[in-house]
């Protein structure tokens, strides 16, 4: 194996037959000694055996790189599968309550108020220190309402 660098060779044409280019690296003393033994022992050259390695690397590596895009690919289709199920069960879920200040709500978590409001639903005045009761939306970014105790929800007898 050569030190050597030689001049870039330029590609062939389209016309022309395809030709074996020669490509001189640097390898440690250790591996030059190893791929020498082994090119000895199987009887080949040892740029036959060196060819025959490169060769088998690429194509090694462009089947993994097919298996792991491949997996990708079907990783990403479960993935949007399952996003779509969880919106069309929000969707469901959003659709079943009622509409109003209060729909999409699905349930009310007490509280003090720390500052003056109103009542989503009657509109009543809320004054610091009294209790209230927060809506929990089944949308995290959907506005939160406040209500009074005579507007929460009462239990169906």
């Amino acid at each position: 194996m050569s030190q050597e660098e030689s001049p870039p060779q330029p590609p062939p044409e389209d016309g022309d037959e395809k030709k074996e280019r020669v490509l001189h690296t640097r390898v440690p003393a250790v591996l030059e000694q190893e791929l020498k033994r082994l090119a000895q022992n199987i009887r080949v050259p040892v740029s036959n055996l060196v060819r025959t390695i490169l060769e088998d690397a690429v194509a090694v590596a462009d089947r993994a790189g097919r298996g792991v895009e491949e997996e990708l690919h079907r990783a990403a289709g479960r993935v949007s599968a399952q996003r779509e199920a969880i919106l069309r069960k929000r969707d469901e879920v959003v659709g079943r309550t009622k509409s109003g200040p209060l729909g999409g709500i699905v349930g009310f978590q007490p509280m003090v108020l720390a500052t003056d409001t109103h009542c989503a639903v009657c509109d009543a005045e809320l004054s610091a220190g009294e209790s209230a009761h927060l809506g929990v939306h089944s949308d995290p970014a959907a506005p939160r309402p406040i209500v009074c105790d005579a507007c929460l929800p009462r239990p169906k007898k």
